[in-house]
Order: C-alpha cells, then structure tokens, then sequence
C-alpha cells in the first residue's frame, strides 16, 4: 500500500510484516525488575546491556547507543519525532490520543538524542519499556491540570523504571497492532510527571551569607550544567568554570563571596524538543536580579545590599501615602520613557529614565503632584521588567530628525516612514517582551551595567509625593524561546516546560508569542516568587496583570494571598495594600477553561481581584476595538448626531443608544452581576441578565474593587484620537474636548475602581495611531506645560494603520481638529475637579455590594427615557436613624448627571422631587462656565443638563 493511503488511515507501515517485528520485539517484555540510574552515569560505556526479564529464558539486549543509526526512513516519517502528541502527566501515567486496539506501546529513551524513524521502526533508543493498557483512564487531579487532554488513554509506567534517568534523555512512545504494523509514534510532553517529581520550594537564583554565595537552579531534564564567572560584563575568560551538582532536579554550586558583583552565566547541557538534540545551552539565570548591558550575563548583585538603598528606603513603608480601603484606589497609567523623554525641564541625562522621577521641579513631576493633591492615589508603570525591543546601550540607539519631521505636513506619510525604518534600532517599546521578569529596565538606567538599574529603580519612588506605584508585569508570555536565541532563558533551563505547548508540541502564541504555562508548578512558583521580589525588595505597591486570562486562577489567588500576608515588621511592606487587576480577556487555547480555570472576568467573581470592564469603554466610546473605527457610542453622537457611517435605522440607533446606557449603568454600579436595574424595555434586571450582542452578560463582578472601569489605556487609540474619529467631522473642536470630559467623567463617577491614561486629562493625541508600541517618542510624545497635544505629526505607522489612512488623512489635515492651549489647560483643570469631586464622598467609592445595590440609583430608565441621558443618584443614611448607615458627614445625597446630547436638555424626574439638591462646590467654584448652568429645581425634580456635560448635585446636611 503507498504512504499516502496509509498517511490517510494515519497508519504507518514501519515493519512489512509481523515476523519482522516479533524478531525485532521478542526480547521485550513487560519490566518487573529495576533499571537502575546507573545506565545513565555520565561514565557509562557507550555499549549497554539491560537485563529484561525472561518469557522463557532470560534474555540481554545489547544498545549500540553511541553508533549513528542510518536513516532509511522518509522525511513523512522521521518528522513524527517532532511532535510531542503524549502527555508524561504524572510519574506513573503516560497519556496519548491513540488507540492501540490489541497492540501494545513501547517508551523509548535515548541519552544522545540517537533516536530515528526507520522503515524497521524507532531505532537508536537506549532503552525500551513496554507500558501497559491503564483501564482506569486518567485521574482527576491530570484532567484537572491537563483538561484538554480527558478523553486520552492512559497507559502505566511500570514501577520499576528509574523515571527521573528517563526524563534526561530523548524520549518517544510508539504503538504497534497486534499483527505488527506500527501505527504510530510520537514524542512526549513532560509537564506533568516533572511536577510529580521534582516540585520544588527551595532556594533558587543566587543566595548571600557572610561568608559565600550559592547558586541554585532547577534544571531536572539537564544532563550537566557549568556556571561560568566573569569579572566584567562582557569579554575576557571566565574567572572560575565550575561544575554544579544535581540533588532531585536541583543544581547548585557554592562559591566565595568574593563572587558578589562578578557576572555569570549558566551551560546547561540538556535535551531540546525543538531541535531533536543535545544542546549546550548558554543562558542567564532565571532568577537573576541583575544583568549585563547586553543582557548576555546575569550580574551577582545582593540587593540587602546598603549601598543599594536610598536615604530613608528601609523607613519607606512607614511613608507610604495613606490607603483606607481598595475602593479609594484610582489609577493613572504612565510610560517611564513617555513621562519625561520630551520635558525639557528634565536634564538632558535624565529624561527617559528612572531619574527623571527625581527631578522634582520638572514639568511632569509639577502635574503628578496635582494629581494626588486632587486625589489620585496610584501611577501605573507599563513594563519595567527587562525586555526585548530596546538595547539597554544608549550609544547603540538609532534616531530620527524630529527638526525635520516637525516640519511636514500633518497628513503626511513621512513621519512614519522615518520612525518606521529606525523603530527597531530606536530607544522606544512599551515593553512587553519579556526575558528577564526579576530584573529592572537597563534603557531607563544611566548605567545599564553593574547596580545602576536596581538603585536608580528604587530612587524613582513616587511614594513621597502621595501616590503609589503599580507595576505592569507580563507573565504570560516570554520573548524568545529555543535553544539560540539570545532572548530565550527559561526554554534553555527547562525546555518544553516553562512554555505551554498545543496538542501536537508545539508553543502556544495566542498571547502575543512563547505563551507561558502557569498551570505547571515551577512556572506558578516562579510568578509567585517575582512578585514578592518586587514588592519585599522593591516596595511595590500593586500589579496589573497582561493577559491575565492566560494565567490560571488558582495562579492569581495564591498571588494574591502571598502578596498579603507580607507585613512591615517582617518584610518592610505592608501587603494588605497591594492592589492586584489584570485582562481578564478570555481567549486562545485558555478560552472556556480550555486548560483549567483561568484567570478571566467571569472566573475571578469572588476572589477581589480586579479585571478591566470593556463593557463600559465600548458601551461609552461606540463599537470595539476590533470593529468599525466609525461605529459611534453613547458619548460619539450615537442616534444623537451620527456620522457617515451606516448605523442602520434611526430606530435601530435609538435600540443601540439604550442598550448602551443599560451597559453603561451596569458598569457604573461596578459592573455587579447582581445589582438590580431597570432596563431599556423597563425590565427588573440584574447585571448578569444584561446581555453583549454575543449574548454574553454585561455585569460579572461581586465586589466593586473587582471591577477597573476605563474608557481608553495604552492599547489602540487615546481617548481624545478615537473621539476625533467616530464623531461628525463637522462639530468643532470645543465640542470633541467636552465629550472628552463627559468620557472621564463617567469612569471617575462609577462605583468601582476608575483607570486612566496619562494623557486622558490632557486631550493627549498619538496622531490617531491605534497601536503605537514601536511608534518612537515621535508619536508617544507627551507635552506636561500643556502646549500641545501632538495632534497632527503625520500619519500614524502604515503596519497597525494604513487602512484607516482613508479616514485618518482628512482629519490631521483639517486645522480645526488641533486643540489649542486653553483647550487643554481646559480639560486639565476639569479632570482635576472630577478627581476632587470622587474624592469629597465616600458615596462615590462604595466599598461592598451591598452598599452600592441599597444606596445607587438611575432614574432615566425604561423605554420612555430621555435619550441621551444618564441621571445616577446615591443616598447616604443619617445617625441616630433607622435604615441607612451615615457614611458622609457632608452630604446626604448626590445626583449626578451625565448628558450626551448636542442640545442642553431639561427633564423632570418625580422620584428626585423636593430635595435640596445643589450644584457641587466644585463645579460652582471651576472655570468651566457651561457646568455652572446646570439647574435643579425641586418642586417637579427638574433638571436643566448643558450639552455634552455632566454636572453633579449634592444635598447638604442640615447644619
């Protein structure tokens, strides 16, 4: 039969006859006496004999496993080894999607990586073991850690086989029918019976006594690994070349401490699925906390070290801005090199970098300052772990001539092709490449070599000027992987475990590239141990998680849990402060618990952890990020002022408008799965009964703080660029900046915890790039003395936004589009008062459920709403009264009102008659004098709503 038929039937003809294969078999049988780790010493001869036990009689088989073995084979066949379709999942089961019928399968094992496919089978195997049928399928523990593989046989390693030997060499499985054909071979996942066997919660990376420095890595599929010492961070021969030893998958070395500030690497010689080889793997220590500039040596560097430690660091968490409840926290995030690379009241040796924290009288220092005097209680840094995309060596980065570019046309195509053809040579990336997560950024370092980077990162403490700082931490993916490549460190230590794999081997990418597994143990250990690393040594105070949904919930609740039970006294961080959140997005090989319970939206109800809330940015902004960039939303002018795009009916628009404000009051009662509401059709409702055009529900948290509500964040365009897009190209720029505010607004007035991009409160535009991770200073320029907004430097890069250059060119050409200074002076000064607004009330930062579904109000609902409208009210009680606790000494009722209409609206609402409702102070005492015109009057419960505005109304205690 040809090799097509029989690929059809996936049945593979390695033996032509049975005779053959009961010769080449009849030595193997069942194992019941040990295979000892000796057949696998260092120092074995290349000739070896195994001892198998007798059918009849006993029997040797002799392995010529150093001797090449002739590939006869075709490349069809040889290339099943590079698969891995079993699954290793514990010491005693192997798992595989076959079936063998009254077959049988055989584990073959070669130390030198000799084996082949031939026409006479799998050859060049050191061993060979029979595994017997397991009628009782996979256990519940495997299917709960391995659920993508439940309906997979099981087939038992006897107990006799010295597994941990086994797991060093080159391992496939084969099966074989009765009459002798083989029906296929493949290699094998190891996961699993790693974590069964070699688990490990002990020392790792580098540790510091007095008197040594040890050296410890988790390495058990390695078959030697050497550190190597130098005593600079590039060149030269290594100092010392020292052998480490292994106990139960663990390598370690002790050296003097004369090593502290000397540089290492690790050789680690061990098997790699990718390449079917032993390889020497030259790598950096996964657990390094230092590096060299060029990121090829991990640096020694003892971070209780006192030199490392700025005046007061020991004293900081006794500093740390006050921090009551979670439900307080609100957050700005912030790029370290957006912050200050364009502030020339920052030095010139300092922008960009950690130090530019420091310049305390610098323009972006002068505006976090009125941030948290307004009330803003934490900045979040994108990535500041070490990553790929960015040379740490400045004198290597390429630049463009923004004298030049900043004499182009608007509209023009060459500002992107300068940035463009130098962007992977330049000193910009958001940084979300991850190779090293325990080591600090060298780029943002004056010297991305010895101890800079860990002192410059600690100096950079926003703590002193009243915010906290949150780190953006990326554990679901690495930059590199396999054996070569310079970015790759935990696929060289460990390969085909750090690195989740699909059902054929190969690494998983839905995550950007090189997703990780966290559901394996020494994955999880090594996320939980970053963590308290940055918060113990660095004082972190709070984590965003990337693609939170790829890591596993059991994952984020140990984190969680660790991260709290840190105190002052033991470890110098107070834990119960640290806030974690994440992207909770549900996607990929993860989606619907693909491969165990993950971190996603719906999972996390319960845990208090937080996840962004994409309901309400779209409800808010119109559309997705992965829809029309003309679909318009409740704030953009849906039904209200369409654009040119086609929205449908009018009376469709009008369903889309009130569906969109059921998503919104949602949100804003913290996206509650059981906050009960009054929908559009005038429906009783709770959250989780409020459905997305996918007919997935809209509210899904338990607890406000699960739930971070944003309508714009680095990712796609900012806030002011996509409202530029989706509204009217003939509305006037004074319009576009106060559906700016009403947008802000309505994330700073919701239950929950709010989130803001830095740049929100400034009109910031990207020149309507929708993706400006590579987009040089150039197009992420941030101007904090309030100039300019950077609309209009070209058009943005061609790879993320060419096809909309259509819609983008006419925009950035149209001078009326670019906000002037008092525009954005502005939009700065309101964003200040909504921040001082949330923060005059506890109302407006509920702390439990409960409180926000007794105390939280809308009152424009039903299917007679005023469109456009949102009207949110929150009563508190008064002492010494029955029902309502008092929690505002102040006030005792607020209103606030959000109208997205063109048009000043006036409506009376009968539920808010005969308050004494009045226009915050706030607002009465801003410089925005549309806000000022808003009206209450009680005797109806009118209002009188300014266009594009929201006004708040509080009711003052009597006296």
């Amino acid at each position: 039969m040809s090799m097509s038929l029989y690929s059809s039937l996936s049945v593979l003809p390695l033996y032509s006859n049975s005779t053959h294969l009961q010769h080449r078999l009849s030595h193997i049988q069942p194992l019941n006496s040990l295979i000892t780790a000796s057949n696998y010493s260092t120092s074995r001869p290349s000739i070896t004999t195994l001892h198998l036990p007798p059918r009849n009689r006993k029997v040797d088989i002799t392995c010529c496993c150093s001797m090449p073995v002739e590939q006869v084979s075709s490349p069809q066949l040889q290339g099943l080894l590079s698969y891995s379709r079993a699954y290793w999942v514990s010491r005693s089961l192997i798992a595989w999607d076959v079936d063998v019928g009254n077959g049988s399968c055989y584990l073959y094992a070669s130390r030198t990586a000799g084996l082949v496919l031939t026409d006479d089978g799998v050859q060049g195997e050191d061993v060979v073991i029979k595994l017997e049928d397991y009628n009782g399928g996979l256990q519940l523990n495997v299917i709960e850690k391995f659920p993508h593989i439940c309906s997979y046989r099981a087939f038992k390693v006897p107990l006799n086989v010295d597994v941990k030997s086994l797991l060093k060499c080159q391992l496939a499985v084969a099966s074989f029918h009765a009459d002798g054909l083989c029906t296929n071979a493949t290699g094998l996942q190891l996961p699993g019976v790693l974590d069964d066997l070699f688990a490990y919660n002990g020392p790792l990376g580098a540790v510091f006594t007095e008197e040594a420095v040890s050296l410890s890595l988790w390495a058990p599929t390695a078959q030697v690994v050497r550190a190597c010492i130098y005593s600079g961070p590039s060149g030269g021969n290594p100092l010392e070349s020292v052998l480490l030893e292994e106990d139960n998958g663990v390598w370690t070395v002790n050296g003097p401490r004369t090593w502290e500030g000397c540089y290492y690497v690790y050789e680690v010689s061990v098997y790699h699925p990718s390449t079917l080889q032993i390889e020497m793997c030259t790598t950096n220590d996964p657990y390094a906390r230092g590096i060299s500039s060029d990121g090829m040596r991990t640096l020694l560097i003892n971070l209780d070290c006192d030199n490392l430690k700025p005046e007061g660091w020991d004293g900081l968490a006794d500093e740390k801005p006050l921090l009551s409840s979670f439900s307080d926290i609100s957050i700005y995030e912030l790029h370290v090199r957006d912050f200050s690379a364009s502030d020339q009241t920052v030095r010139p040796d300092l922008r960009g970098g950690y130090l530019a924290f420091t310049s305390q009288d610098s323009a972006g220092i002068h505006h976090l300052k009125k941030l948290s005097a307004a009330g803003l209680t934490h900045v979040h840094l994108l990535p500041t772990f070490q990553f790929g995309g960015v040379d740490d060596e400045k004198e290597k980065w390429e630049y463009a001539d923004t004298n030049k570019l900043a004499t182009l046309p608007p509209d023009s195509d060459e500002q992107q092709a300068q940035v463009t053809a130098i962007q992977d040579k330049d000193e910009y990336n958001w940084g979300y490449n991850p190779i090293l997560w325990g080591v600090p950024k060298g780029s943002y370092a004056s010297n991305p070599n010895g101890s800079s980077r860990t002192l410059e990162f600690r100096k950079m403490s926003l703590n002193r000027i009243g915010l906290r700082v949150v780190l953006d931490v990326v554990y679901n993916h690495l930059h590199g992987s396999g054996p070569l490549d310079d970015n790759s460190v935990l696929d060289k230590v460990v390969p085909g475990y750090y690195l989740r794999r699909d059902k054929d081997g190969f690494i998983e990418h839905s995550a950007c590239e090189n997703n990780t597994a966290s559901e394996h143990f020494m994955v999880e250990r090594l996320i939980l141990d970053d963590l308290l690393c940055w918060a113990v040594n660095y004082k972190v105070d709070g984590f965003r998680f990337d693609l939170m949904g790829h890591i596993m919930k059991s994952t984020m609740g140990k984190a969680k849990s660790s991260l709290q039970s840190l105190s002052k006294e033991n470890n110098g961080t107070d834990g119960s402060k640290i806030y974690i959140y994440g992207e909770g997005w549900d996607f990929g090989e993860v989606a619907k618990n693909g491969r165990g319970v993950n971190a996603s939206q719906f999972n996390l109800n319960g845990t208090g952890i937080g996840s962004f809330n994409d309901r309400i940015r779209d409800a808010v902004l119109g559309g997705s990020p992965f829809g029309h960039p003309l679909q318009q939303g409740f704030v953009t002018g849906l039904s209200l002022q369409p654009n040119a795009h086609d929205h449908g009916s009018k009376a469709a628009m009008d369903h889309m408008l009130a569906v969109s404000k059921d998503h919104i009051q949602v949100g804003m009662a913290a996206n509650l799965r059981d906050f009960i509401l009054t929908s559009h059709s005038g429906e009783e409702v709770k959250g989780s009964e409020v459905l997305m055009h996918d007919g997935i529900p809209v509210g899904y948290a338990s607890c406000p703080t699960e739930t971070v509500n944003y309508v714009s964040a680095h990712d796609n365009e900012t806030l002011f660029d996509i409202v530029s897009l989706k509204t009217p190209m003939e509305i006037s720029v004074d319009n576009r900046c106060r559906i700016n505010h009403l947008a802000t607004s309505i994330v700073a007035f919701s239950q929950g915890i709010p989130f803001f991009h830095c740049g929100d409160e400034m009109l910031r535009s990207k020149s309507l790039d929708r993706d400006s991770y590579n987009s040089g200073d150039w197009f992420n320029r941030l101007d904090f003395t309030y100039e300019t907004n950077n609309w209009g430097v070209g058009l943005p890069p061609k790879g993320k936004n060419e096809k909309n250059w259509p819609l983008i060119k006419p925009r950035l050409a149209d001078p009326s589009f670019k906000p002037q200074k008092s525009h954005i002076v502005a939009a700065v000064e309101n964003f200040f008062n909504i921040l001082r607004i949330r923060y005059s009330s506890p109302l407006l930062r509920l702390k439990t459920a409960n409180a926000i579904q007794q105390r939280v109000r809308f009152h424009n609902t039903g299917p007679s709403w005023v469109p456009g409208v949102i009207v949110m009210s929150i009563e508190d009680g008064h002492d010494g009264m029955p029902g309502l606790a008092q929690l505002d000494p102040i006030h005792s009722y607020i209103v606030v009102v959000f109208n997205a209409c063109p048009t000043e609206v006036t409506a009376a609402f009968p539920s808010l008659q005969s308050r004494t409702l009045q226009l915050h102070p706030v607002q009465l005492r801003s410089t925005d004098e549309v806000v000022k015109s808003s009206k209450y009057e009680a005797f109806s419960g009118t209002f009188t709503m300014p266009s594009r505005t929201t006004s708040v109304f509080v009711e003052p205690r009597a006296k």
